[in-house]
């Protein structure tokens, strides 16, 4: 108890000291008062609801039966069963996986009978006047059971109390089967291991087609009965029932490893038993509550919009749910060649949803988290070396190879060229250039003839657009590391995106194997799996060039004619959208918030010299497109990106290009924004006489300088300062006009 009362001690000063950055913040704030773990749980969010720690293995949360793809978390809102609560999620997805080891509450004859045509019998109807959550903490009123159940978590842990109410033994049900419902199950175990333990695994083939994961719970009652009611002579062990004498308190710890049976164990033992108390529920969530308040108060707003606030503060809990932990307390993790590598030096991650994170997601870490950058850009590494090419979308110790590009590629060349250098800087130019050297998934196209065959490559035109952002990236680096061969090579491949421009139409279209345009062509048209787009049509990629907005406007015919074009982009009708796809929402005209490729877009008007349409469209996404309601997110929260975008674009800045290190001037929400930075710096932003009709920048100042430009750097930034931006209800068309007050592709 008394280590238990040092931790605690020492985590409120931790928290209190990373928080009292300036003299203008109190900090004793508590920050996951501002959050709202619901939004984003209806129409297409498809966030995790649950107990979680900031970038944890473990999310332990509510699983309703799978309907279909709005279950992706294997949670919505519009659901009212529940059929237990599970260890690990995905967040915002559009596709589902995980849900690992299921534990369910029962009393009575809860599990008489269970069979394929109903299996789930155990589960229970709620309502959401049920249910609490918070950050690091879950509870849900069971009254089929007379169950009140607790949920909380540490980085490996899932720690669970439950309150019997009716008569007779408490009982939980073990399923390992079902998870989300998006995979199969593959190899199971489940036993008692003393008089009250359990442990096991479950092995499974779905998004991840090789995912593995380990656990050992603890209960804080002696098991009186252990029945194995499912299983399977191939599989093992699939479903438990087991039983307590009594009713009342049940708690029940469950960690987790991607190593075995004994690394979750440790885990348990470091994680609780050691640092809090065995059985020290509340002390595991206020440690949870510390951990929470220790990220969010990384950025302080004020604002008299409660809502605002709400939505900003969520939005930044929502970025820290992946990636996530994939290693035990010691270090060792398991690779995606399924090998256990022990001690490597950093902490392993896993939940890379790179096609969408590294738009804002990333850029935002490297202001927020930098240690972890390295621990990112490691993991990263690490996965190269055992598969031969850096991630796509990395899950659980397997590749995916879901979604275009190697966006890895960004996420390092950021890290890189922002002096965050706790990697091998050669080793990481090697996997990048390996990588994008592949002959797969159109990369022997590119190599060959500098575009991909629409006729022989699906989603040709995304995958040749994003590959020339990545390629950017590799040149960027290669020419800060004195590489001009590479430089070179890798500089050409990044204006491939041109021979995707039919400068006829003057949109991207697909190019077929003979030089010839694939035809017919409809720019509305998109969102099937075999056109030459990625869940958006042209009108939405042929934008896609943060690297190279010059050369954009260039083959446009010019600034004016770029800048009418993107005015028809927003003013175009949403009813001509030929979509069969889920993943085009959020839209105004045929910009389509609800997915990546447009999120850049609205800050495009900057380059060609009309910041103040950037304001004008950066201010309606923000207040249109995010709200405080469970229906809060136009679309897939994906890891985090939907909520960086509106996090970073808030605060007034937003980074067009991944790996540039400079930030585009939007339309700032908040009164005033403060970035506590590392080494106790503060980076302020400022916007005066905001309001909701003084949505224009008029005037900018830095530390007290006029500041004409419409852009601000990295370097800038961390620094610390205090940019200021006096606002108005009628656009300054002059700030950000003079070609040399813009931003560019290059700033470095």
């Amino acid at each position: 108890m008394k280590q238990f009362l040092f931790m605690l001690l020492l985590g409120t000063l931790l928290i209190f000291g990373a928080c009292k950055q300036h003299a203008t913040i109190n900090a004793t704030i508590d920050y996951t008062n501002f959050v709202d773990p619901m939004i984003g749980s209806d129409y297409h969010g498809h966030v995790f609801v649950g107990a979680s720690v900031p970038f944890g293995a473990v999310q332990l949360g509510p699983n309703n039966p799978t309907q279909g793809w709005d279950w992706c978390s294997g949670y919505h809102f519009s659901d009212s069963l529940l059929i237990g609560f599970a260890h690990t999620h995905l967040s915002g997805t559009g596709i589902g996986d995980l849900g690992d080891i299921l534990f369910m509450p029962v009393s009575g004859d809860g599990t008489a009978v269970i069979s394929e045509e109903n299996p789930y019998q155990w589960q229970a109807k709620y309502t959401h006047a049920d249910e609490q959550v918070e950050p690091g903490y879950y509870s849900i009123d069971i009254e089929r059971y007379k169950v009140k159940a607790e949920l909380t978590a540490t980085n490996r842990v899932g720690f669970h109390k439950y309150e019997y109410n009716a008569d007779g033994n408490s009982k939980v049900l073990v399923d390992l089967k079902y998870g989300t419902g998006w995979d199969q199950l593959a190899k199971s175990q489940l036993k008692q291991v003393d008089k009250n333990s359990i442990e096991g695994f479950r092995f499974s083939k779905g998004w991840a087609a090789d995912q593995r994961i380990f656990f050992y719970t603890k209960f804080s009652k002696d098991i009186v009965g252990f029945e194995i009611i499912r299983s399977d002579e191939e599989i093992g062990e699939i479903t438990a029932l087991i039983e307590f004498k009594g009713n009342g308190e049940l708690m029940a710890k469950t960690a987790v490893s991607p190593v075995s049976t004994e690394g979750a164990l440790n885990n348990m033992v470091a994680e609780i038993d050691e640092e809090i108390g065995a059985w020290n529920f509340d002390g595991v969530r206020e440690m949870a509550k510390k951990k929470w308040n220790a990220e969010l108060c990384k950025v302080h707003i004020e604002t008299a919009d409660e809502a605002k606030r709400t939505v900003f503060y969520t939005s930044l809990y929502h970025t820290m749910i992946a990636p996530s932990l994939f290693n035990d307390a010691n270090g060792d993790y398991r690779g995606t060649d399924k090998e256990v590598y022990s001690t490597p030096g950093f902490d392993n991650y896993t939940v890379f949803s790179l096609w969408d994170t590294y738009r804002a997601a990333h850029p935002l870490f490297t202001l927020i988290q930098p240690n972890r950058v390295n621990d990112f850009v490691n993991s990263l590494l690490a996965a190269y070396d055992q598969q031969g090419k850096l991630p796509v979308w990395h899950l659980h110790g397997n590749e995916t190879n879901t979604m275009v590009g190697y966006h890895s590629i960004p996420v390092i060349v950021d890290a890189y060229l922002k002096g965050i250098r706790g990697f091998d800087a050669e080793h990481a130019f090697d996997a990048m250039k390996t990588s994008a050297l592949l002959d797969e998934r159109g990369l022997d196209d590119v190599k060959k003839q500098g575009y991909i065959s629409a006729d022989k490559t699906v989603e040709s035109v995304a995958m040749g657009l994003e590959y020339a952002i990545d390629d950017w990236c590799i040149a960027a680096m290669a020419k800060a590391m004195g590489k001009t061969e590479d430089y070179e090579l890798f500089s050409k491949r990044a204006k491939y995106y041109e021979n995707y421009f039919d400068k006829e139409i003057k949109f991207m279209r697909g190019k077929l194997s003979d030089g010839s345009w694939r035809t017919p062509f409809s720019p509305i048209h998109s969102a099937h799996r075999e056109d030459d787009f990625c869940e958006g049509n042209s009108w939405q990629y042929t934008w896609l060039v943060p690297q190279d907005p010059e050369g954009l406007i260039e083959l446009h015919g010019g600034e004016e004619a770029f800048n009418n074009k993107l005015d028809s982009l927003f003013n175009i009708s949403s009813e001509q959208v030929e979509t069969a796809s889920s993943d085009i929402s959020g839209l105004i005209g045929q910009y389509a918030h609800g997915n990546e490729p447009s999120h850049h877009i609205s800050y495009m008007y900057a380059y060609a010299g009309t910041q103040w349409k950037t304001a004008e469209k950066v201010r309606e996404i923000c207040t249109s497109m995010y709200t405080d309601q469970p229906d809060g997110l136009c679309g897939n929260e994906d890891c985090g990106q939907m909520s960086a975008w509106y996090v970073l674009s808030s605060m007034g800045i937003y980074p067009v290009n991944p790996a540039n290190g400079g930030y585009v001037f939007g339309s700032p929400l908040f009164d005033v924004a403060e970035i506590r930075l590392p080494d106790e710096k503060v980076f302020t932003i400022v916007a005066e006489d905001n309001s909701e009709e003084n949505l224009y920048i008029q005037s900018v100042t830095l530390d007290g300088a006029p500041y004409e430009k419409s852009f601000i750097t990295q370097k800038q930034i961390m620094a610390g300062g205090k940019l200021v931006f006096k606002m108005g209800d009628a656009p300054n068309k002059e700030f950000g006009k003079n070609p040399t007050d813009r931003p560019k592709s290059v700033v470095y």
